[in-house]
């Protein structure tokens, strides 16, 4: 089950990155399609064959008319709930290698709350659950923990001392973030986390540079996990560390251990890369990709 983080992206591309600093820049073609880290994981977990529920807020909107959608073209049982904030919503500007840069707007009220009443049936019911990290999320985790439930989490590029993402990182089983958001302190992020929570693994994704394991039961040196070569052009690095944490998830909910579940997270990281937008793999292709 994954919980929060829905929403739509204007996909912007741009010759580089930063944008030049002018009154008007020309582009090509602005897109939209729906997307977030929490729809980008719902739809990528189950193009693996994983059964997915996701339950989140969006508005009663055209965006939140794509994201119902988008969902259920992708075949994931979406429960939303009515924010009347609305549906979240992101510009991102791309480069021509990829690269990204993000304006967030998470649009969601400091007091929103999602009824127990809602997600406690649902809880009881999954084997896994993955909280995107908007605020409401946060209340979940003692019925999470009262039920026994696995917690992941994805940080993104956290740095280790912003308040928002601290709670989410001492209270997940499983939590990924990217290596970009520490920088040179990303071991000691890891560690800390490992140190301070209750997590049994923490993950550091690096991009081309591969990813960084470091488990309760290892060394206190992350261990590398080589990159995935993308089996085309890069196009779009967005959703790439999404597809990674399904990959990964996959892999553990597959019964196999967590470096071969890294290994896997680096391969469908690097096919959300070839296509615009977060691009699934297919279960077949992931596992013959990864020589399984």
């Amino acid at each position: 089950m994954v919980i929060g983080g829905s929403g739509v992206d204007s996909v912007v591309r741009v010759d580089s990155l930063p944008v030049p600093l002018a009154d008007s820049v020309g582009v090509g073609p602005i897109r939209e399609w729906p997307g977030h880290t929490g729809g980008n994981v719902a739809l990528g977990c189950r193009a693996l064959g994983l059964n997915v529920t996701f339950l989140d807020y969006i508005g009663d909107d055209w965006p939140g008319r794509q994201v119902r959608e988008h969902l259920a073209a992708g075949g994931v049982d979406f429960e939303p709930l009515i924010s009347p904030a609305g549906t979240r919503r992101a510009v991102n500007l791309v480069d021509s290698s990829g690269r990204r840069m993000s304006f967030y707007d998470a649009r969601d009220p400091a007091d929103l709350r999602m009824p127990r009443d809602f997600y406690l049936p649902h809880l009881r019911r999954t084997r896994h659950v993955h909280l995107s990290i908007t605020n409401f999320t946060r209340f979940l985790y003692d019925d999470i923990e009262a039920l026994g439930v696995p917690v992941s989490t994805d940080l993104h590029d956290w740095d280790g001392l912003a308040d928002h993402h601290r709670e989410f990182a001492l209270r997940s089983d499983l939590v990924f973030l990217s290596a970009a958001g520490a920088g040179e302190r990303i071991a000691s992020v890891m560690r800390e986390i490992l140190r301070e929570g209750r997590a049994q693994a923490v993950v550091a994704t690096a991009g081309a540079g591969g990813s960084y394991l470091l488990t309760r039961d290892g060394s206190s040196t992350p261990r590398p996990i080589p990159a995935t070569a993308p089996p085309a052009p890069v196009v779009d690095s967005n959703g790439a560390g999404d597809a990674y944490v399904c990959g990964f998830l996959y892999g553990r909910l597959s019964g196999l251990g967590l470096e071969e579940s890294a290994r896997l997270g680096a391969v469908a990281g690097a096919y959300a890369c070839t296509g615009e937008g977060s691009t699934p793999i297919g279960q077949a292709e992931l596992l013959s990709a990864a020589g399984a």
